[in-house]
């Protein structure tokens, strides 16, 4: 059975275009060295890395031994997955049943495409100028009878045998001309690591060696996923219904508005955004989601846009995305570099969406938090966004470093590579209990011996006498120091040439406890026990 032709879009280094099209990205070039890391090893990396001998699956540290200058940066593969999603909807529009196999790769039917265009050669040339169109000129298109087969059409060279090259980026092998095409690949291509090589312990190393042996021979010894491979070297199809599986089309969920008059004022915009807001929140009840984290994208009259991503603890009303536009339009006034007269198009994309029958009201009433709520926000719009929040952990050594302010109704939104968690690790932080007052800032603070010499830290990270009076501001406590617990050090950024910082916890006769940090010859109290 001959499989059906087919047409595959290809975007060699995915991973990489993804990256360069993500927020944070200024300044980086795919002209560049660039390489993404998971857990130590190379995941893609840019044509320029690979001309220097990095390749995929090599260690961190091999790849940058063969490219000294290589940048690298973590693989998040929920970006791959987000910027190529306007990819996949733009090819729906020029061609429908479009299924997306990965990030960068997507598959479709060639028989509707060829007839619509006139051929498949006119068909690959519109899909590799919409490409274009989208800023991605080395995306190439392969077409071949079967999936598997486009697929590595798409990966070879325009010299290669059986190849025809009627365009740039354009690969098609004749109907038919599959399986001798694949006859002289790897067996590795087709079949997964183990099963290739076990194949090729058994001599069996080409595609061709692998479609001559007998299908039933080859379900027999090695199961389904023989049979699998065994398919895709003879280029006979999926064996079961149709190949191709094209996606349901993605509801646009995002809303935009556009004004001719710039609107400066931020109360202004938010008014004329009132209708926006109702249509976005609607469009999501519609299709059963809530929203719980947005992008809220401002562009004035001169081009600049202002953008920014929103979370809501729980999800989205229409007054909270109106709150969210007038707070980021507020924001957008104050800095000193915008230009131009005012905003002339808002645009608002859901980030996180969640079912809504996962926040509907539980059987008991809520209505406490619901009033608590309800005043918090009130006091919020009156007071600005950051004029109400709440205090939560962050990642840090010191204490008062750990306290990260949160507006009230909003979520910081991270990424995952950003900023350590705020569980650690973090070398020479506070493992035992916290003091229950944290002093925002260090109060001068003396530790004083039996003879009133101030007590230091000696070379060895130890106290250099016991310490018998503390001293904290202008406050000396008649209590003398009964314990103390050894010195722990807290040594960052040392390449910058910051001091030792030096943490003890003393605790006084009459129960009192403090938390100290001795740093460049001086002492400091950092919080206290009650």
């Amino acid at each position: 059975m001959i499989a059906d032709r087919t047409l595959v879009f290809w975007v060699p280094d995915w991973p990489v275009h993804a990256l360069l099209r993500d927020d944070g990205a200024d300044g980086l070039s795919l002209d560049a060295p660039l390489a993404l890391i998971a857990n130590r090893l190379v995941v893609a990396c840019s044509a320029a890395a690979r001309g220097d001998g990095v390749r995929t699956g090599l260690r961190e540290r091999e790849a940058q031994t063969r490219c000294p200058e290589l940048a690298v940066y973590p693989h998040d593969p929920e970006t791959d997955e987000r910027r190529f999603a306007p990819i996949a909807a733009a090819l729906e529009q020029l061609v429908p049943g479009v299924e997306v196999v990965r990030p960068g790769l997507c598959a479709m039917r060639s028989r509707g495409p060829s007839r619509y265009y006139g051929g498949e050669t006119p068909a690959g040339v519109a899909v590799l100028r919409l490409a274009e169109q989208l800023g991605l000129p080395d995306a190439r298109v392969g077409i071949a009878d079967g999936r598997f087969t486009a697929e590595q059409v798409a990966r070879s060279a325009s010299t290669d045998p059986g190849i025809s090259a009627p365009a740039a980026g354009l690969r098609i092998v004749a109907p038919g001309a599959s399986p001798a095409f694949l006859s002289p690949l790897p067996v590795s291509r087709a079949a997964e690591a183990g099963l290739a090589e076990t194949l090729q312990g058994l001599g069996i190393r080409t595609l061709g060696a692998l479609a001559a042996l007998p299908e039933d021979a080859v379900r027999q010894r090695f199961g389904p996923q023989g049979l699998a491979a065994h398919r895709r070297a003879s280029a006979s199809g999926a064996g079961h219904g149709a190949e191709v599986r094209p996606r349901q089309p993605v509801r646009e969920l995002s809303v935009e508005m556009s004004f001719d008059t710039p609107i400066d004022a931020a109360d202004q915009l938010a008014f004329a955004c009132s209708a926006l807001a109702e249509r976005f929140i609607g469009g999501l009840t519609e299709d059963r989601l809530v929203c719980t984290a947005l992008r809220v994208e401002l562009t004035d009259d001169v081009g600049a846009q202002h953008e920014r991503e929103w979370a809501h603890p729980r999800h989205f009303t229409p007054a909270d995305t109106i709150g969210r536009i007038r707070w980021q339009a507020a924001s957008a006034a104050q800095q000193t570099e915008r230009g131009g007269a005012g905003v002339t198009r808002v645009r608002i994309t859901p980030v996180h969406t969640d079912h809504l029958a996962a926040h509907e009201p539980g059987l008991w009433s809520t209505e406490p938090d619901e009033r608590v709520h309800h005043h918090l926000s009130r006091a919020q719009s009156r007071l600005g966004h950051t004029g109400v929040g709440t205090i939560a952990l962050a990642g840090g050594r010191l204490l008062a470093d750990r306290q990260r302010f949160v507006p009230w109704s909003t979520t910081r939104v991270e990424r995952p590579h950003a900023r350590a968690s705020a569980s650690g690790p973090w070398p020479g932080a506070l493992t035992g209990p916290a003091p229950s007052r944290v002093f925002p800032e260090l109060v001068p603070a003396a530790l004083l011996d039996s003879s009133g010499t101030a007590v230091g830290i000696d070379a060895d990270d130890l106290l250099t006498a016991d310490p018998v009076h503390l001293r904290v501001a202008a406050t000396e406590f008649d209590a003398p120091v009964a314990a103390w617990s050894p010195p722990w050090a807290v040594r960052e950024r040392w390449w910058e040439g910051a001091p030792a910082r030096f943490r003890v916890q003393v605790q006084l006769a009459d129960g009192d406890a403090w938390l100290l940090v001795f740093s460049t010859g001086t002492w400091a109290a950092e919080g206290r026990y009650d």
